[in-house]
């Protein structure tokens, strides 16, 4: 059986600026993105059917396998979840709320996949098997850091179940009743890990530096690094290749990002190649104590999130500079350069350049050099793959700008 994490712009669109350069089903929220959950739970290789403009970097496999199980991008798996899944046949569809959230077909090529839509499928010619249980889900980026405690204790158990630790310095302090699990190559002195609350999950060749007090759930990536003095809260993911300092409470950074200095990250979402300058910090809680209202993709205003505490959405290749203080319920866009100090507007339009009083476009040209410069820096290649998918974002997202 192969497995095809299913996106379209039904469920895409209220997941940007998160979703405008991955598939839904790639977004990171516990210890893995979704598509690595869905992969770990069944022991195979996963594919997707996403945008045109993303398949090039996120491709449907060839079908190899008569039988495939077809999957909505958004779905978070779980033991009873997947054991459903297993249990579908051919032609059966699986049901929550009236909502097919997969279907199990044959088919004879890629083909038949690609053009796949479960929206199109008639209820009346298929076998529909309704699930009883909840299903935990992504709907809005918000929903990451919500589920991120819950989704960091599942994929703990999900990677250590039989396996075991390396071991931990006798310089660090552990104490709780949750574990903490160390991959190979991971070098943490002098801290201090409190496991009351959740497990502590250290990547490979990760390092946690002297002074560093960290409360579990937490998530630390394969090669990222936590500098010293650092305060992290439960809820916490930090995603590979990431340097991250100060404060963090209830956030996920996606990888390859830093927020390498003091300052403050609560109830908040970063993508990948971000860079928070020193000093950032951002507020999670209005002065009134009201919900938080965060901008919304698919209306082209804001929507109410039903939550007191709610930080910044942050798309990818996003930088900022030192002191800047993101208001409660900040939405920032792909491709963003904050280069001023202060608050800038609770949105920012993907490919935009300024500072808070004034904001241009971010010439697409300047913004491939930049980011050329920043890949060497980490060893990679920002290749044409990259640029083109960013192009068709630019594009993309071009009504939201006016200027």
């Amino acid at each position: 059986m192969q497995i095809i994490l299913y996106d379209n712009d039904l469920w895409r669109v209220k997941l940007f600026p998160l979703a405008l350069t991955r598939p839904v089903s790639n977004l990171r929220v516990g210890i893995l993105t979704i598509d690595e959950k869905w992969s770990k739970y069944f022991n195979v290789p996963v594919s997707f059917v996403t945008e045109d403009y993303l398949a090039e970097k996120y491709p449907l496999s060839n079908v190899s396998d008569n039988t495939v199980l077809i999957i909505r991008g958004n779905i978070l798996p779980d033991e009873h979840l997947c054991e459903s899944l297993r249990s579908l046949k051919a032609g059966e569809a699986l049901v929550s709320q009236d909502e097919i959230i997969a279907f199990k077909t044959d088919v004879a090529d890629a083909g038949t996949v690609s053009s796949f839509h479960i929206k199109d499928l008639d209820k009346k010619s298929i076998k529909l098997v309704h699930y009883q249980e909840s299903i935990d889900r992504i709907d809005y980026p918000e929903d990451i850091f919500k589920n991120n405690g819950e989704e960091i204790k599942k994929d703990f158990e999900l990677l250590t179940k039989g396996r075991v630790s390396a071991p931990l310095s006798t310089t660090n302090q552990v104490f709780g009743d949750y574990p903490i699990f160390l991959e190979e190559g991971v070098n943490a002195e002098f801290a201090t890990f409190n496991t009351s609350r959740g497990p502590v999950y250290l990547g490979k060749s990760s390092q946690v530096w002297e002074g560093s007090h960290i409360r579990g759930p937490f998530a630390l990536g394969e090669e990222s690094t936590i500098k010293m003095g650092a305060r992290i809260y439960s809820n916490v993911t930090i995603g590979p290749y990431c340097t991250v300092g100060g404060e963090l409470n209830t956030s996920v950074i996606w990888g390859n990002s830093n927020k390498g200095h003091d300052g403050y990250m609560g109830n908040s979402v970063v993508g990948e190649w971000c860079n928070w300058g020193a000093d950032t910090n951002n507020s999670n809680m209005k002065n009134n104590f009201k919900d938080v209202r965060l901008y919304d993709y698919e209306k082209k205003n804001y929507r109410e999130t039903g939550l007191q505490f709610c930080g910044v959405i942050m798309g990818d290749y996003v930088r900022c500079a030192i002191n800047t203080a993101f208001n409660t319920g900040t939405v920032v866009g792909v491709s963003v350069s904050i280069f001023d100090v202060g608050v800038p507007p609770t949105f920012i339009p993907d490919f935009s350049w300024g500072s808070k009083g004034s904001f241009t476009c971010y010439e697409i040209e300047k913004m491939f050099q930049t980011s050329e410069l920043l890949f060497q820096r980490r060893s990679c290649k920002f290749d044409e793959i990259e640029k083109k998918l960013l192009k068709s974002v630019f594009d993309l997202t071009k009504n939201y700008r006016n200027y």
